[in-house]
């Protein structure tokens, strides 16, 4: 006979809660463990949220209205009444870059998110169900991409302004709509491409001929499940893509084609001084400066981005 005590079966080892909390790193915590290691790309962050949050409290923090002339101390040196002097018409130039920062900022902002949505939406569309549907877009896609930018960003951005239909129904916001709308137009073809490349992949992959054996809707399987997957490309080209368009916004508005008064903007902050720049260089000096440091820093965060969504890298 056998025994009870022989019967009685092993019990399974405990498990260590610290060991398994240590090994199941979440996927969120794995990227912020990455991007932290990033010295440049913390740097850059950082650089970014003083900027954006001073230029959000402007009408509490800038010592003038953007506006108000100082007429006693036209194309005054920087000094203790005015930290970086002022402009041709005795404006301050500190109040006017940080009100400057909300229109350049929310410009690149908002056009980046609209180039993401239409480039997302003509990419995912066209990789998922191919054929002509796949031929007219993309091809539609590398023509856009062939057009020379500059050029017709010039030319709409005219043509928008002087049809006057759409100046009255905007008024001083009109030059914004415009800008926004011309950088959107101009903007989705590398996004749109991206998509394309990431949902071709994984279109063919398990989870997705699960989800359509089970029913889903294509729609559905594209955008529960083949964009969140293809989220790590899309969110290193919306972070490079706002650097790119600060660029374009200042060159339309240095060119007189772009954000006009009484609105501010970094780049018509740089074209309105341009008579004044060799025999008071502050003026163009500020202003270049600060779209430097953002862009840089836009840059710096976008390239750590980048190496901590990849998933090559290790731990």
């Amino acid at each position: 006979p056998v025994s009870a005590s022989a019967m009685t079966l092993p019990m399974p080892p405990a498990f260590d809660d610290d060991v398994l909390a240590t090994e199941e790193v979440s996927q969120a915590r794995l990227v912020w463990r990455r991007f932290r290691r990033h010295r440049l790309g913390l740097l850059g962050i950082t650089v970014i949220a003083l900027i954006a949050l001073a230029c959000i409290l402007a009408p509490w923090i800038a010592p003038y209205a953007f506006d108000k002339p100082d007429t006693s101390n036209i194309m005054g040196t920087p000094g203790a009444s005015h930290w970086l002097g002022t402009d041709e018409l005795g404006r301050d130039v500190l109040s006017r870059l940080l009100y400057a920062g909300r229109i350049s900022l929310l410009v690149s902002l908002v056009a980046t998110l609209l180039s993401i949505v239409i480039g997302v939406l003509v990419g995912s569309i066209a990789a998922y169900f191919g054929g002509a549907l796949d031929t007219v877009l993309m091809r539609f896609t590398d023509i856009m991409l062939s057009l020379p930018s500059l050029p017709l960003l010039l030319i709409f951005s005219k043509t928008l302004r002087d049809f006057g239909p759409l100046r009255r129904a905007l008024g001083d916001n009109t030059s914004v709509v415009i800008i926004i709308t011309v950088l959107t137009i101009f903007g989705w073809m590398n996004v749109a491409r991206l998509v394309y490349g990431s949902v071709l992949s994984l279109k063919a992959r398990e989870f997705t001929e699960a989800s359509r054996a089970l029913g889903a809707s294509s729609f559905r399987i594209i955008f529960t499940h083949l964009v969140p997957n293809s989220a790590a490309p899309i969110i290193v080209a919306m972070t490079l893509g706002i650097g790119s368009r600060i660029i374009a916004e200042a060159s339309l508005s240095f060119l007189g084609l772009g954000i006009v008064p009484p609105n501010p903007s970094w780049g018509s902050m740089l074209s309105g001084v341009q008579a004044y720049m060799f025999r008071n260089p502050w003026l163009a000096f500020y202003p270049g400066l600060t779209i430097l440091i953002v862009v840089l820093a836009i840059n710096f965060a976008g390239d750590a981005l980048r190496d901590a969504l990849d998933p090559r890298l290790k731990n």
